[in-house]
Formats: C-alpha cells, structure tokens, sequence
C-alpha cells in the first residue's frame, strides 16, 4: 500500500502553524522546497540497474517466446543469471501481465509469454 501522506504534506502541514518563528518558518519552507526538488528528479529516470535489468528482461521475453511454460530455473541458465535475479525479474514481468505464471506438474511454477 502505497503512503498517501508524505513529507512534503507534513511539512505543508507544520507551516500553518501561526506561532512559528520567521526564522523556523524560513527554514521549513526550504526544506520543503529541497525534498520537492529531489522529489521530482527522480520521477521517470531509471537507474543504472533498472537499465541492465531491461535487457535481460528482453532476453527472457525471447526464451520464453520460443520455450513456453519454462521453469524460472531454466529461465536463468538459459539467460546466464541467478535465480533470484530470475525470480524478481519474472514477478515483474508478471506484474506487468506481460508473463502468465502458472502450474505443472508437481506444483512446479511455470512461466510463458503472454500473446
């Protein structure tokens, strides 16, 4: 669940305070104005790993287009990374319905492009 009440609300908040001073107000105000720079800075720029991450992403999507219903552990041997990288990478993909997860046999977790 994502917090709807953030800092720059509290510190909104604070700044209708009438007994603070100038000088605590001055200070407030400067520190709201700087959390909602950073704020907005990091809004749509990918970091350096999201950016690697997409290119694995591309090559799982490859796999799984020509090997459907794969296990995440064939996934990662066959795009040279851990499973766990697999693991999150695919719980992404999935989130994004751009991967269906499903069962196979012995409740094994199987993963394949969705059309």
């Amino acid at each position: 669940m994502k917090n709807t009440y953030t800092y720059i609300d509290a510190l909104n908040e604070v700044l209708t305070i009438d007994t603070l001073t100038d000088q605590c107000r001055e200070k407030l105000e400067a520190l709201r104005d700087q959390t909602a720079k950073r704020n907005a800075a990091k809004v749509g720029k990918p970091t350096k790993t999201q950016q690697e991450n997409e290119g694995v992403k591309n090559a799982i999507r490859e796999f799984l287009r020509d090997n459907p219903d794969t296990r995440c552990g064939d996934v990662a041997t066959a795009v040279g990374i851990s499973g766990q990288k697999a693991s999150a990478l695919l719980t992404q993909l999935v989130k994004a319905g751009e991967v269906a997860k499903g069962e196979g046999p012995k409740r094994v977790t199987l993963f394949r492009l969705v059309a």
